[in-house]
């Protein structure tokens, strides 16, 4: 009754958005005001509200939950949709998207390469990266301004986002996988495997997704469109393998699509007749000097350089940003304690690269405040739907019903739960937006279910030696980006970008079939990978 209960909020969620096709904006608030109406009059009664908060005012857990959730909303999430929206701005508002928008053009005269090269390939830099939405925002902006429908550009974005989301950020999804499971204290051998794990449990998608990116572009190349998924797929997946088995997971997303773009470029050089015979991408054939390139990929280049010497890979001064002006705000009744490092996020690295790109680019100081202001104000519906679902995702974790939905489902599959462990995941982003939160939210699970099945030992999963319970954990990690293909908080801002406002419930339609293909093919890989092979 508990899990039946609980998983309220999301059926009702899908269907505002899905059957009577509300904006995101407003179903996301109906769905909070429910989800708070059952956190303070059924949650007590059902017993499920965790045993560190037994003895507290549930009005006191339903008000500081909402309150983390808006403070994790604006920090550093919107903070990076707006910034990354501001970035775009900039460049249509000097025209240097022009120049972006022939140059990759001039790359290939095949439209589906050209589709890959950006979502899968240069998307997947920024997911591995940056993370929180900058993988779907700036290349389905990109695709807009090539010419390509605001509809297909943000699902096909939502699509491409997924291989890569479980090491997005520099690999934080992972490494706050491993340590949930070791109780915080993950080891540099421990971490390698879960990445490996996580790896092998989404082998086949590193050739599937490329391949429904390409088909979702143009149908009419089958052969062609299975070459290069197959080509592309495969540097994508040995680079990802042994930045993970030898490295750990902060690299494998960004080194990995890096090896796919070099892919691409090969396989464009090798097999493909740049004749401009596509439709939508016939131009006339231009060159630009070292200075007109260098000025019109100010703004990105110089995000990329920030993010980079701001990550891990740069050690010292990650530390040193993380350290430096950090905001602590401790919340009474729940425990909990919201930071946000000010220097050491992704937005304001984004927001550095888009000011100072946009004052090499022409624009004065002023003009690109006014630009920013305008963005913002644009951006309120969004802002009002990410902070409702993250606050309703605050809610539900610290009232137990997200538990409660993980625990019913452990107790009615039984052993067939491996089959079943990626759903957990995928219900955890669904809900959060976030693979990190779903990890968070439910990798102990993951172990414990581990440890009620007798998953305990070592073993070989297709070929590598192993941790039976780090492989079930990693199955929450892959099938997060499943769920991320369904979240609110992705498709909303999917919208953001597109300017698709209203259009959340359409969006997710379009990508619901994709997200339980990768469900499913998790699952089967997760099985497989402990009972047969």
């Amino acid at each position: 009754m508990a899990a039946i209960v609980s998983v309220i909020p999301i059926i009702l969620l899908f269907v505002l958005m899905m059957g009577l096709k509300m904006s995101g904006w407003k179903s996301a608030l109906i769905t909070l005001v429910v989800t708070i109406l059952l956190a303070v009059l059924v949650t007590p009664s059902m017993g499920i509200v965790p045993d560190k908060y037994i003895g507290s005012s549930i009005y006191g857990i339903t008000f500081w939950s909402i309150i983390e959730g808006i403070l994790k909303a604006c920090f550093p999430i919107i903070l990076i949709i707006i910034c990354a929206i501001f970035s775009y701005n900039i460049l249509v508002e000097t025209k240097e998207i022009e120049t972006i928008k022939t140059q990759f053009i001039q790359l290939t005269s095949d439209k589906g390469l050209l589709v890959l090269l950006l979502t899968w390939g240069f998307g997947g830099v920024l997911e591995g990266m940056a993370g929180f939405g900058t993988a779907v925002a700036i290349p389905a902006a990109i695709l807009i301004g090539l010419g390509f429908k605001p509809m297909f550009s943000a699902v096909i974005c939502l699509v491409a986002n997924t291989v890569a989301v479980g090491f997005g950020a520099v690999g934080l999804p992972a490494t706050t996988l491993a340590n949930q499971v070791a109780d915080g204290t993950a080891s540099p051998e421990m971490l390698s495997e879960v990445a490996t794990f996580i790896i092998l449990q989404l082998s086949l998608m590193f050739f599937i997704t490329p391949f429904l990116i390409l088909m979702m572009t143009d149908r009419t190349k089958i052969i062609k469109n299975i070459c290069l998924a197959l080509f592309v797929g495969s540097f994508s997946i040995i680079v990802q393998f042994c930045c993970a088995y030898f490295l750990g997971p902060e690299t494998p997303a960004i080194l990995g699509s890096v090896a796919a773009i070099i892919g691409m470029l090969i396989y464009n050089k090798l097999f493909i007749h740049n004749d401009n015979t596509d439709d939508n991408v016939v131009i006339e054939k231009k060159k630009f000097g070292m200075t007109k390139t260098l000025k019109a990929w100010s703004v990105y280049g110089l995000i990329i350089f920030f993010i980079l010497i701001s990550s891990k890979i740069v050690p010292p001064v990650n530390e040193l940003l993380k350290s430096t002006l950090v905001t602590k705000f401790d919340m009474p009744v729940i425990g909990n304690t919201f930071s946000f490092g000010w220097l050491s996020n992704a937005g304001l690295m984004i927001f550095l690269g888009a000011m100072i790109g946009g004052l090499i680019q022409g624009l004065s100081f002023g003009k690109l405040m006014k630009m920013l202001a305008k963005t913002t104000i644009n951006l309120q519906k969004t802002a009002i739907t990410i902070c409702c679902l993250v606050a309703l995702a605050m809610l539900m974790n610290n009232t137990g019903m997200t538990l409660a939905i993980a625990t019913g489902l452990v107790s009615i599959t039984g052993v067939a739960y491996p089959f079943f462990a990626p759903l957990i995941g995928s219900i955890g982003t669904f809900v959060t937006g976030s693979a990190t939160s779903a990890n968070i939210l439910f990798g102990k699970l993951q172990a414990a279910a581990a440890g009620q099945l007798g998953l305990v030992n070592d073993a070989q999963f297709f070929g590598v030696n192993g941790n039976e319970t780090n492989w079930l954990a990693a199955a929450n990690c892959a099938g997060s980006e499943g769920g991320k293909l369904l979240s609110p908080q992705s498709i909303a801002i999917a919208t953001a970008a597109c300017d698709m406002e209203g259009q959340d419930g359409d969006i997710m339609r379009k990508t619901l079939p994709f997200a339980i293909f990768w469900i499913l093919m998790n699952g089967i890989m997760v099985f497989l990978g402990l009972h047969v092979i």
